[in-house]
């Protein structure tokens, strides 16, 4: 029975991965897989000898030898437990893509369009390398790529040139999100999963993350498409909101804000999510001067209703969330959960250990067992190949490390910066690719290789300086 959902899972993993070929979207098979993997797990659970708990990271005492009924009740337990973790990632995720959302309802990022005055190519490139990196940092990698490259469409008219700029903003962005519990998925995905604190991710992984930026960053401007000036012509800008720059620094601060709620507080980092998305839509609608109401109105009022709520910031904000996103990371964050729960990660990990040598470095946290940097490293080079999700939701079953472990934080910057070495590595990427219609080979002939020197100096650094923590 293992097998065939292992089997079910590499086939859905497949069907991910070819999601541009078979021109089905991610969502699909995703969603599919968890429900066929867990379905298998009910069905066959008699047939199983082991069982993983993963409140307590260790394999269940005597599970073979328990009744049906207990078994099945474990079963639910356990996917509860799971669906739990997971909806504080998706709420997480919602709280932080409206507040963007409504941020863009106020034509808040035209604030940063106007700090670029220059028609020089190897200063635009810097001014968007830069951005990209504290922009993804704050607003996670994938807003500041569309935020940006939607920028770089104004200002950058030829479209020959303008991919050139678009592949250094997918590295600056990845690199950016890496530092961050906020900048990217596979991050928060650590930090929720209380892996990684926000002051240790910053002081291993700032240094590394920054590097990898700025290296390829620095080889670029020697090339010859980043030689000479754009053709830059001055266009009158449609009105903006008189509250644009306002809501841009509000809604920034607001997400800033979360990391340092969880601190003082100790709550899970959605909860200062959602406190932060009120504070936001209470001034959204302060400035909008329209009248929100989330509850549901029937009869004649709902004509009335779905007026105002047609000029309701927070209602357009929300039409316009990425839901397939939400219910792939569902999908796909589930169905690791089976393959967790079966022990399958746990005994794949022993096994990864044992088989791949330490390269001469090993863990130095006192009474944790040593896992070699080049399993971290192919980790990342894998999430150049495959979604880095699933790959770091594995990670979570497969090590036991303790919290602020220099493991999980390789792993963050290795899933987060490696999937930059092809265009449909990273979520980044992938929304570059078509914004911009940028040929995978082009990527991969023109921008694959400075990613990878990225990486490899980031990835040095970090080892390097993860000894003075």
């Amino acid at each position: 029975m293992e097998s065939i959902i292992i089997i079910v899972f590499v086939m859905g993993y497949l069907a991910i991965t070819l999601e541009h070929n078979i021109k089905l979207d991610k969502l699909i098979p995703a969603l599919i897989m968890m429900a066929v993997c867990w379905a298998l797990v009910a069905l066959g659970v008699d047939n199983f000898t082991t069982w993983f708990d993963s409140s307590k990271h260790a394999l269940v005492d005597g599970f073979g030898s328990m009744v049906h009924d207990d078994k099945l009740h474990l079963v639910e337990e356990t996917l509860l437990h799971h669906l739990g973790k997971t909806a504080e990632i998706l709420v997480f995720l919602l709280g932080a893509m409206t507040i963007v959302e409504i941020i863009d309802y106020f034509d808040g990022f035209s604030t940063i369009k106007s700090f670029i005055k220059t028609k020089k190519k190897t200063k635009i490139l810097w001014i968007f390398s830069i951005l990209a990196f504290i922009l993804s940092a704050i607003i996670d990698n994938l807003t500041a790529t569309i935020v940006l490259i939607s920028i770089l469409q104004k200002i950058v008219k030829n479209r020959d040139e303008r991919i050139w700029f678009a592949g250094l903003i997918i590295i600056a962005a990845n690199a950016g999100g890496a530092w961050s519990p906020i900048g990217d998925v596979t991050t928060t995905m650590l930090w929720i999963g209380k892996k990684v604190t926000t002051l240790k991710l910053i002081e291993y992984l700032l240094l590394p993350s920054l590097l990898c930026m700025i290296v390829p960053a620095f080889i670029a401007s020697f090339l010859p498409a980043f030689k000479g000036e754009i053709d830059f012509e001055e266009e009158a800008d449609k009105p903006k909101s008189p509250h644009s720059g306002r809501m841009l620094y509000l809604g920034l601060g607001a997400i800033v804000f979360v990391p340092i709620f969880k601190t003082i507080t100790h709550l899970p980092p959605y909860v200062g999510m959602m406190l932060s998305l009120a504070v936001v839509a209470t001034f959204a609608e302060i400035y909008s001067n329209s009248k929100f109401s989330i509850s549901s109105v029937e009869g004649e009022e709902a004509e009335e209703h779905a007026l105002g709520a047609h000029h309701s910031p927070v209602h357009a904000s929300l039409s316009k969330i990425e839901m397939p996103s939400i219910l792939f990371f569902l999908g796909i964050l589930m169905a690791v959960a089976a393959l967790e729960s079966l022990g399958i990660l746990f005994n794949f990990a022993s096994t990864l250990q044992e088989t791949i040598p330490m390269m001469g470095t090993e863990m130095h946290t006192a009474g944790t067992a040593g896992v070699s940097d080049l399993v971290v490293m192919l980790l990342g080079v894998g999430s150049a190949v495959i979604d880095n999700v699933p790959l770091v939701a594995a990670s979570l079953g497969m090590f036991s490390e303790p919290i602020d472990n220099e493991l999980w934080h390789f792993i963050a910057f290795s899933a987060g910066t490696g999937g930059s070495m092809l265009i449909i590595g990273s979520a980044a990427g992938v929304v570059a690719m078509g914004m911009e219609k940028i040929d995978f080979f082009w990527y991969f002939k023109k921008i694959s290789w400075l990613a990878l020197i990225g990486f490899v100096v980031g990835s040095a650094t970090f080892m390097i300086t993860r000894t003075l923590f």
